[in-house]
This record gives structure tokens, sequence and C-alpha cells, in this order.
């Protein structure tokens, strides 16, 4: 994911892109595990190690951004007025954020994507207005979202682990593979 101004690859004086988070969502046996990662770098240079990019909002409902801290925060904070708006039904309020985020002028501008769940849904969200529910029950976003989900995958099939400790073998696995992401994990479970 970006920040700022995107730049073209290899223009001279462009400036270097900021590459945050892989976040991963698995469901598995009644539970829903988010976890994500706490890189954040600016081109080759890794800037924090342990930034926090899941959370609990509301009650009831795991979010994590992948992009722009201050956008998936801005984007936070709208999710949970959405979920107040619909009394906490969330795939009411993953739609009516969905709109506002692609027709609002100022929403549509931010750089980032959302996964989003609950007990009973698993939701991607971008700005294109794209609401996506995983078949599966995996998702995953972000630099290292390719490798988290090939390897949530895996370990579904392949291993009789529970969803919270699927998700960090996961992301643990990413962060071998891509070198935006790391093994500092953070990790919500709902029951």
């Amino acid at each position: 994911m970006t920040a700022g101004r995107r730049a073209a690859p290899g223009r001279p004086g462009a400036a270097p892109r900021l590459r945050s988070t892989t976040v991963v969502a698995v469901r598995r046996d009644g539970r829903v595990a988010l976890a994500g990662d706490g890189q954040v770098s600016l081109g080759n240079t890794v800037l924090k190690h342990g930034a926090r990019k899941i959370r609990r909002i509301g009650d009831g409902v795991i979010a994590g951004f992948a992009g722009s801290a201050a956008d998936g925060l801005t984007l936070f904070e709208r999710l949970e007025q959405k979920l107040g708006e619909t009394h906490g039904h969330l795939a009411r309020a993953v739609v009516a954020l969905a709109k506002d985020w692609r027709t609002d002028r100022i929403l549509r501008r931010l750089e980032a994507l959302l996964v989003v769940a609950d007990r009973d849904h698993l939701f991607v969200l971008s700005g294109s207005g794209d609401i996506i529910e995983p078949d599966d029950g995996l998702a995953a976003i972000g630099s290292g979202g390719p490798y988290a989900l090939a390897a949530a995958r895996a370990l579904v099939r392949h291993a009789p682990l529970p969803a919270e400790e699927i998700a960090r073998e996961a992301l643990r696995i990413a962060s071998e593979i891509c070198v935006f992401t790391n093994d500092q994990v953070t990790v919500e479970v709902l029951p």
C-alpha cells in the first residue's frame, strides 16, 4: 500500500513508497481470528516493527487495515459509526461504508483496504466499492497478503490447528517471504 503521492516507477526524484501491513483473517470451528504484522517500511528502510493494524470495533467486530495509517484509522471510525447506525448489523454497515467510501469526495481518496469480521461474516472492502465475502472463510490483505493467504489455506487443509494459531503461523510464514512483513504479530479472536 502507498501513502501520499504515487510516483512513476523508476522516475528520478520519485518519493519512496510507504509500505506496511499484512493482515490475515481465519474462520474455523466457530471462531474468527484476525492477525496483523507490525512492520512499516519506507522504501528499503523499516520505520517501525510493532505497529498495530487490527482492533476490535464495537461489540463483536474485529477489523484490520492495509495502507496508510491515517486512512485506516479514519475507516475504522466510519465503520464504527455505521455499526451504530445499523444497530450492530455488520453486513449492512459494510455496504453503507462502501457506498460512502466510493462516493464521498474525501473518503474516495483514502488508500487502504479493510478486513472486517464478526461471528457470522468476513468481508474485504476497498475504496472502489468492492465488498468481498470469501467462500472459504479466509482472507488476507497487504504487501504479504498473498503469501499469508496461501499459508492459511494450506494450514486449514492439512493441520488441526485453531483459527488463532493458523492466523499467527500464516503471518510467520509470510514474514519469511515478504520483505514488507515481519513476525511481530498481533491477534484478535472472536469466540
